[in-house]
């Protein structure tokens, strides 16, 4: 199963934002890394540098690899409305990011590892497919071996209020994935334009 495994802090630092984790080294050292750290002089970045960055930060945001990026990206644009909207909203709704987001994991490397062993029922079969693409009204709840684990459910915390596409009941550990999200509601800072811009080349 490819996915990065590399330092999370480096990936922070780069992008300024805490994108993978919890980001609270960002508050001791928030300078790019480099070895001449904030004293270098940095070029003003290139168009395609700046859409390269973009790119970046939505494949490591969502837990995505080049291929399947661009396979996600393709898709987008094979459907009706703005293919970046499009992209947002099926790297939303892969299953892994719903775990997420439903609040089952901290963190989506913690969803992803739920969801390949097995951990996880959608509409009432196992999926152990992180990329698997939730439709409306998908129900999603924990295995029944795993509802009497406590060091598992010890890790289920309540939704997001903000997160309004998916719907989660804490007593029966099942959420229900209600629709594919509006741009606006998704609070992640991606500018998709650029990744369009920068594919459409």
């Amino acid at each position: 199963m490819a996915r990065y495994t590399g330092p999370k802090n480096r990936i922070c630092r780069i992008f300024g934002e805490p994108i993978l984790g919890s980001g609270k080294n960002l508050q001791k050292n928030s300078n790019p890394p480099g070895q001449h750290g904030p004293s270098k002089k940095r070029k003003a970045a290139s168009e395609y540098a700046v859409q390269l960055k973009e790119k970046q930060k939505a494949k490591y945001t969502y837990g995505v690899l080049e291929k399947q990026f661009r396979n996600t990206y393709v898709e987008a644009s094979r459907l009706k409305g703005a293919t970046g909207e499009n992209l947002i909203k099926l790297l939303e709704a892969r299953l892994d990011n719903t775990v997420y987001r439903m609040g089952i994991a901290p963190t989506r490397p913690a969803a992803r590892q739920l969801v390949s062993h097995k951990h996880i029922m959608v509409n009432g079969e196992v999926v152990n497919i992180p990329s698997y693409q939730m439709k409306a009204g998908d129900v999603i709840e924990l295995k029944p071996k795993t509802k009497v684990n406590s060091d598992l459910t010890s890790m289920v915390r309540a939704k997001n209020p903000k997160i309004s596409w998916v719907d989660w009941n804490e007593k029966e550990l099942k959420g229900t994935y209600i629709a594919h999200p509006e741009r606006d509601s998704v609070p992640e800072n991606i500018k998709e334009q650029l990744i369009v811009e920068l594919y459409s080349k």
